[in-house]
Formats: C-alpha cells, structure tokens, sequence
C-alpha cells in the first residue's frame, strides 16, 4: 500500500541544539507545525492510509534520509511549515514544489485548493517553483525521493493567519488531510518512485544547439547525462547534495540543478526537450556574484521585477530603480547586486521590523552607536549611496567618488569582501544572506530575459 510521508518542519537537531523555526506570539513553528502534523496524521489513518511520521528529533538532512530509506513506488512526502517575515500584514498559504515540474505543480495546486476549501479564510499565495524561495532550492523538494512538497500553511508572523492555525487545528488538520488523500491517489497510480525512468527520452538544447546525447525523465523530472555538465564547466560529480541515477551505463542528474551554477534551465513541451542557456546576454558568467562592476537590467526592467513581487513597492520609492542604477554606477558598483540586496533586507519594500520606510535605509544599515532602529537618511537618494558606498567598501580599495554619506563605512576592512557570497557574516549574520541575494539576482535576470543563447 502507497504510504504518506508527512514532517513537521523544524524541531529537530540544528547544531547541536533543538530548531524552533519562527518565533512569534509567544509560540513556535515547531510547536504549532507538530500540534497539526499529529491531527493530519490520526485523520488520515482512520481513512485507511498509511502515514509513517517523521522523527522530530531528525534534522532536515537526517529526515530525508529516513524517508528515503523507507520510501516505495507510489509514495509521496510532505513537509509543513509556518512562513515568517519582518512585516506582520504578510499573510497566505504556499506550496513549493521542484522548479521545472509541471506535474509537480499540479499536485502543489491540488494540496492548496484542497486546503483553502476548509479554510478560506487563509489567502491563497499560490503554487511556486523552490527557485523563488529565498535561497533558491529546498532540499525537501529535491533530495526527497518520493514526489515530495513543502507546504507553508499561514504566516506565523500574522495574528490573523497564528490565530488559525492555533484555533482552528482541526479544519488546518483537515484540509491538509483532504490534499493528501486525493494526492496520494493521483501518484499511487503512476508508481514514479525508487526512481521510475520513463521509456520514451528527451530531447537537449544547448545555446540554441542541438546536444547529441538524449536525457530521460525521472520521476516527471528532466534528468541528462553528467558528462554534459563537465562540458558546462559544472562540477556535479562531486556535489553530494545533488541526486545522481545510473540508467543504461549512464549517470544522470536532474537538469534544473544547473541554474545553481547561474545556468539557465527550461523545458519545451511541444518536442520534450530540456533547453539550457548557458550565455548571459551581455554579462560575463563568471562575474555574476562580483560585487563591483556593471549592471546588465534597464529602469524598467527593475521595475517591473520589483512590481511583480510586491504590487505596492513602488507607491513610495518610485524613483528608486533609477537611483540604483545612477548610484551604483558611479561608484562603480553592480547596481543589479544592490538592487537585489534591497529586495531581500526588505521584503521587496514591505519592510516590517525595526526599520521603517521613513528611515530610507534599504539595506540594514546600523547606526553609529548602535541605535536599535537604524541609521536614518534625509532622503531615498541618500539611503541608496549609503548602501552603495558599503558596498564598495567591501568589495574594493577605491576611494569614493561621492562625499561619504555612510555612517560605518570607516569601519569596514577595504575590500575583504568582492564577492557577494562574502558578505555572509559580515553584512548580516545570516550564513545564507550571499545566497539569498543571488537568488533574488537569479530571478531579476531570468525575468529580464537576460539568460538567453
């Protein structure tokens, strides 16, 4: 019998010590996620499915494991959690799924309409590839063996959406249940793990060129050849994190994991071919994580990348695509790296926390003597050069061009940082802050059509 996988997110070992995930109202994302997981797992037994929990002791990479080594034909995985953010009016429901799958996809939609029909009062945000996650990937969605999703249920850092998932369990429980019953019957029939290979292959385009080795479809994925990837110049072999199959006396892997190395991967339905695009219009590859240099996107692209994540960003900074590009530029600076930086210390400028937009300070800038809201500048325009010039502090030796507006630029050790993965630790704490801005950098180009052969 197909069995039902279901973790609860967060809880287990984190270095060395419990993972509370998101903090808010007194609460936890463990807690709340494990309160539900347990009323989805008792519902979904007395319908006569199988539901093997995962351990919450378990960490993210020793959960995958434990599915994995128990995992059959026709199973499938999911993994619930409680999204959070700096702004507390950010509310809905997600489901991410494997960039690149449009079965996948289905099944993400299939989850979300079953749970918004027991609470509609939870907005729906939508069925979204992993890739616009904020670092890019989800190793539940890609490491999992089974057909597997992860599933935000509310944002714990809304009353609104906390307020339901706490008093509301049982419809929660429900409509999550409801999902995965009617998922589990949708896969169970395909038997698409441990892993499936379709029999018919596909097609590979490179740079508008015609590859001459064929892939294969592995569980609704676009697998090719590893030798490809060495011809990219794309060290998979020896990458842990991504799954490898052997078919035939040949070893493949899923092809959406290039866009890791800045590769552009998609797919075209009409002749089953997975297309890669491994040239930036107009951008050297190599220099795309270096903090100094040009920017490749217009005024208008960057606006509507920027509309396009927060319909309201621009009603009060509307000029500030341009200030970007006018800023950075003189000091040398890649502007789409700043930009990018913004969309990620604010939310897309929902901001939330303790800077408001009345700070005009896009990037976190702390204050000279640790004020607890932040340095403050007279004008976006100011806030903009201030974040340029840190920038630049740590990317370069250069001297300014500008007068210095940047209240800790005399505290920065010159050019100890050039490239954006750099500034982890140093900018923010946050070990995956470099990741999270060539994520959001990756989807500006992708939307810009800069990623082209």
């Amino acid at each position: 019998m197909a069995k039902i996988f279901i973790s609860a997110g967060h809880g287990g070992g984190s270095n060395g010590s419990a993972d509370p995930g998101a903090v808010a109202g007194d609460t936890t994302e463990a807690r709340e996620m494990v309160q539900i997981r347990d009323l989805i797992v008792q519902e979904l037994r007395s319908r006569g499915f199988q539901v093997p929990a995962v351990p919450d002791d378990l960490s993210l990479t020793q959960s995958i494991d434990w599915i994995n080594r128990r995992a059959a034909r026709g199973d499938v995985a999911l993994e619930i959690h409680a999204d959070a953010v700096r702004n507390p009016s950010v509310r809905g429901s997600s489901v991410f799924y494997i960039a690149n799958n449009a079965e996948r996809k289905g099944h993400a939609e299939l989850m979300l309409l079953a749970y918004t029909r027991r609470v509609p009062q939870i907005p729906r945000r939508g069925a979204k590839p992993d890739t616009e996650t904020g670092v890019g990937r989800l190793a539940f969605c890609r490491q999992v063996v089974p057909p597997s999703l992860l599933m935000e249920l509310g944002f714990l850092t809304n009353p609104e959406d906390r307020q339901i998932l706490q008093t509301r369990r049982r419809e929660v429980a429900l409509g999550v249940a409801d999902g995965l019953a009617a998922w589990s019957r949708a896969v169970s029939g395909e038997g698409p793990t441990q892993p499936t290979v379709s029999n018919a292959p596909i097609n590979i385009r490179i740079n508008s060129n015609d590859h001459g080795e064929q892939g294969i479809i592995v569980n609704n994925n676009a697998y090719i050849p590893i030798d490809l990837a060495d011809n990219l110049g794309v060290n998979v072999a020896e990458n842990q994190d991504i799954p490898k199959i052997t078919y035939q006396g040949v070893v493949y892997f899923r092809a959406i994991e290039l866009r890791e190395a800045n590769i552009s991967v998609g797919w075209e339905n009409e002749t089953r071919t997975v297309v890669i695009r491994s040239i930036f219009k107009g951008l050297c590859p190599g220099m795309i994580d270096r903090i100094m240099g040009h920017g490749n996107t217009s005024e208008v692209q960057l606006m509507m990348f920027l509309k396009s994540r927060n319909e309201q960003a621009l009603q009060d900074f509307p000029d500030l695509p341009r200030l970007y590009r006018e800023e950075a530029s003189i000091e040398g600076v890649n502007y789409d790296i700043a930009f990018c930086q913004m969309c990620v210390e604010t939310g897309f400028l929902r901001f939330g926390g303790d800077v408001k937009p009345s700070q005009n300070n896009f990037a976190g800038l702390g204050a000279v003597g640790g004020g607890a809201e932040g340095a403050k500048f007279p004008s976006a325009q100011r806030g903009v050069r201030a974040q340029i010039q840190h920038l630049k502090a740590y990317a370069s030796v250069e001297p300014l061009v500008q007068e210095l507006v940047d209240p800790r630029f005399r505290f920065v050790t010159r050019g100890v940082a050039p490239l954006v993965n750099q500034l982890s630790g140093r900018w923010a704490a946050d070990p995956q802050y470099g990741t999270k801005i060539l994520s959001i950098l990756r989807q500006l180009y992708e939307s810009a059509g800069l990623m082209a052969g």
